[in-house]
């Protein structure tokens, strides 16, 4: 057998996408800010593209006439076609700022973390400056629920050399004598009893509560703790009530503030005659062809090499002017077949909620189910319900004795009416909560699916949810 090198012909076929489809897929799938920031990139890349004439600017007045015998200057008459951004409209000065830079200006700014304001509270102790470097190294182990993230003796070591166990002990006492309370505590039993006052005439009692018994608390095993504590239950019950205030996550108090901003992409208004939708797109420009390119491809005068290069930037402006507005007419057509096929959730609440699936919207719309899923992602629904994201309208169902599907969110919201009509001293289990379910409203569900849709609104079990 030989090796050689050889010439084959082979025919194949594959499917490729074309750019103009991946730009529109793109599109589709981006919320609202990221794609008015695709819109300013892409006026910014290409100058044949421009914004509708309302943002454009009033035509510059004439140049001032030159005094007599003052030559004129070849940069008082640059050729336009040395410079095609020169063809482009200039944005105002007059204090009119674009709707990006709005939403930057009205956002919050971030504060200081957790750990830079621990750090800046230490500062101002007066402790023993030894130790500075070793509380710093405390400080930033400190996770952001306000836990220690590791052993105090790994957080130690890499200062084995300058300090010993009995500084780093001294050092965390320090930290954990910081704002907010039970910051740096090893477990939640020490984060409990950092936040307890040493002034209450309780805080031994307390203090032995949430150290040693606190797996039993969670748990409602009360008359245990009661017993081996020499307690009435009542009185046990007071303590409990009076610690409801400690927080196991004191470190959520302080972290860095990251509010998320919704920027709704469909708006739904009821009206008399049912509910308008439609698109949220005052942020989005209204976009057009800069009308200099057809003088550019016209005029003799213009080279062959920056006629190629105008006809380039012009497919691709009228691609990406054809890509937005595709976008824009699948999102408010899949919005219309949601609020359409969900018309008693905007009548009744979020309760009557009914199941939906892709595939159904798809069929409505006469698209490919993962348009719909593209189409869905990262977008926004207003209404008088409140805002919602439009995933949320997408649920699986379970079939009621009548015939009728009853969406996942519905049955979760019966189950929660259910515990909250319970009798508190004795709470149902889920296989009473299963037997109500079909008595009273028609619907069979397995054992487990309580379980799950329980867990799912952090319902505790029956044992943790009986009041003594």
């Amino acid at each position: 057998m030989g090796l050689d090198i050889r010439l084959n012909q082979r025919l194949d076929l594959q499917l490729r996408l074309a750019p103009q489809i991946i730009q529109s897929i793109e599109l589709l799938q981006v919320p609202a800010m990221d794609l008015l920031e695709m819109i300013e990139k892409e006026l910014d890349t290409n100058e044949f593209l421009e914004k509708a004439p309302s943002t454009e600017v009033a035509t510059p007045a004439a140049p001032e006439k030159k005094p007599e015998g003052e030559e004129e200057t070849r940069y008082d008459r640059m050729d336009v076609w040395d410079d095609p951004a020169t063809r482009r409209p200039r944005s105002t000065d007059e204090g009119v700022l674009s709707a990006k830079q709005e939403a930057m200006n009205n956002t919050a700014s971030v504060g200081p973390s957790l750990q830079e304001d621990l750090f800046e509270q230490y500062q101002l102790l007066d402790a023993d400056s030894r130790l500075l470097p070793l509380a710093e190294q405390i400080i930033f182990n400190i996770d952001e629920n306000g836990y220690l993230s590791c052993s105090l003796e790994e957080v130690c070591a890499p200062l084995a050399d300058r300090f010993d166990a009995a500084d780093g002990v001294a050092a965390l006492a320090l930290v954990q004598s910081l704002e907010p309370r039970g910051v740096g505590a090893r477990d939640s039993g020490e984060c409990l009893a950092l936040q307890l006052d040493r002034k209450d005439p309780d805080y031994e009692l307390k203090r032995k509560l949430v150290l040693e018994y606190l797996d039993d608390i969670r748990k409602n095993r009360l008359p245990k703790v009661a017993k081996e504590n020499g307690l009435e239950l009542l009185r046990l019950q007071e303590l409990l009530a009076s610690m409801s205030t400690l927080s196991l996550r004191p470190g959520q108090r302080r972290t860095e503030d990251r509010n998320h901003y919704i920027q709704p992409d469909i708006i739904v208004e009821w009206t008399q005659d049912g509910y308008d939708v439609r698109l949220a797109n005052e942020y989005v420009p209204e976009l057009r062809l800069n009308p200099a390119w057809r003088d550019a491809l016209t005029s003799p005068d213009v080279p062959r090499e920056y006629k190629e290069y105008v006809k380039r930037k012009v497919d691709g402006a009228r691609a990406f002017i054809m890509a937005v507005e595709k976008r824009q007419k699948t999102l408010l057509d899949v919005a219309k077949s949601i609020v359409t096929r969900q018309r008693d959730f905007f009548d009744y609440g979020p309760h009557y909620l009914r199941p939906l699936k892709m595939q159904q919207v798809a069929d409505e719309v006469g698209v490919h189910v993962s348009t719909i899923s593209r189409a869905t992602s990262e977008k926004y629904l207003q209404s008088h319900r409140g805002i919602f994201s439009l995933k949320d309208f997408f649920t699986s169902g379970t079939q009621a004795a009548d015939g009728t599907l009853e969406s996942r969110d519905s049955v979760m919201f019966k189950i929660t009416e259910i515990v909250d009509r319970e009798d508190k001293a004795n709470p149902l289990s889920d296989d009473e909560i299963v037997e109500l379910l079909r008595k009273s409203h028609g619907i069979d569900v397995a054992r487990r699916t309580v379980t799950k849709y329980r867990k799912a609104q952090s319902i505790p079990s029956s044992r943790q949810r009986r009041k003594f």
